[in-house]
């Protein structure tokens, strides 16, 4: 009798403890459900393909409203994605600084522009009319955001830094100077468009535009850099060596550069494109599709013009939700050039991205 009841009182422990862990794995899974709804927007699906974009995505009124939204660089804090792009056009006096908005939903948003942040006193040195292409990263706790300084159409150039706790606050960027600089004579590359990245155990910063390509270095820490300068990409066959905006991501045993060519900046006479290429190596050497080098003129183009999105390019990545989501700029034909962002997933076949709709 008292094996029985031993027996029964050990089947009551272990039904008990079944069902308070089937209690709890559904409640986990639900939470996550939600979670993955809230934050990915879609009824716990992920979005994915072209984005439907809604809120302030870039705007411009002759003398009522200037949105911009230009080389768009996104970032995800909590639960709320940033997106910080370059800055309000005005003149070397009072350069725009880099601009954020956010969204609180989805990617697809509600997006909110909140402002622009403060420009230093020191980018005065290099004759820029607003800070352009920002980037961010996270190391540690706190974020880190990488500008260019310059005067277009020139490399008197400065690629600056500053760092925040609190990303979407303008005013908590502590600006930390010069990180990467150029001037006519001294060096033949142009110190715009950085992209800080982590990889093989180190923090890297590539960057370029035009002149002499697309160039990579190790940085000593997130305000410094150190060693070599790599050149990853040229167009040497086109005039004004038209590759910018630099790109690197990692997915498998692949580093993929993605670039921006051609015009920028033209509003719907733009033909900017974003083009890829990839490496076993973080110092390279790139391939495109077809094996040629990217420091030859390689690389595979991935997306163009296409309907009213014109001058597609000044892109960004964020890894997320099993996707990466490739962020871009375009000029809006259906509203005179005005400049507007767009995101959207990337497919894969055989190790190569594509975009489609």
């Amino acid at each position: 009798m008292t094996i029985f009841k031993s027996r029964k009182t050990l089947l009551g422990s272990i039904s008990f403890l079944f069902v308070t862990a089937v209690l709890v794995f559904s409640f986990t899974s639900l939470s996550l459900a939600k979670q993955v709804e809230n934050n990915a927007g879609g009824e716990g699906i992920p979005p994915e393909g072209k984005l439907d974009m809604h809120g302030d995505t870039g705007e411009f009124i002759p003398n009522e409203i200037d949105d911009p939204v230009h080389d768009p660089a996104l970032i995800r804090d909590k639960n709320v994605y940033y997106v910080f792009s370059t800055g309000v056009l005005r003149d070397q006096e009072d350069p725009g600084g880099i601009y954020i908005r956010k969204s609180e939903g989805t990617l697809e948003g509600p997006w909110e522009s909140i402002g622009e942040i403060p420009t230093p006193d020191w980018v005065q040195d290099y004759g820029p009319n607003h800070l352009w292409a920002p980037q961010v990263v996270k190391s540690g706790s706190k974020y880190y955001l990488y500008y260019a300084a310059s005067s277009f159409g020139t490399n008197n150039s400065a690629i600056g830094v500053a760092s925040s706790n609190t990303p979407g606050d303008p005013d908590s960027w502590e600006d930390h100077g010069p990180v990467v600089t150029s001037q006519q004579g001294e060096v033949d590359y142009n110190a715009i468009d950085p992209h800080v990245f982590k990889a093989e155990g180190s923090w890297w910063i590539v960057f370029g535009s035009h002149f002499s390509g697309i160039k990579l270095q190790e940085m000593k820490n997130m305000t410094e850099t150190e060693g070599d300068v790599y050149t990853l990409q040229n167009r040497p066959d086109v005039q004004h060596n038209p590759v910018e905006a630099p790109t690197i991501m990692k997915k498998g045993k692949y580093y993929y550069l993605l670039t921006s060519w051609d015009q920028c900046c033209s509003g719907t006479d733009s033909t900017y494109k974003i083009a890829v290429g990839r490496s076993e190596s973080v110092t390279g050497p790139y391939v495109d599709k077809d094996g040629v080098p990217l420091e030859n003129g390689g690389g595979t183009v991935i997306l163009e013009a296409q309907d009213n999105q014109i001058g597609p390019g000044g892109q960004d990545v964020l890894q997320a939700y099993g996707n990466d989501y490739l962020i871009h700029h375009y000029y809006d034909g259906d509203a005179d050039g005005v400049i507007r962002m767009q995101i959207r997933t990337l497919d894969w076949e055989d190790n190569w991205p594509s975009v489609s709709e």
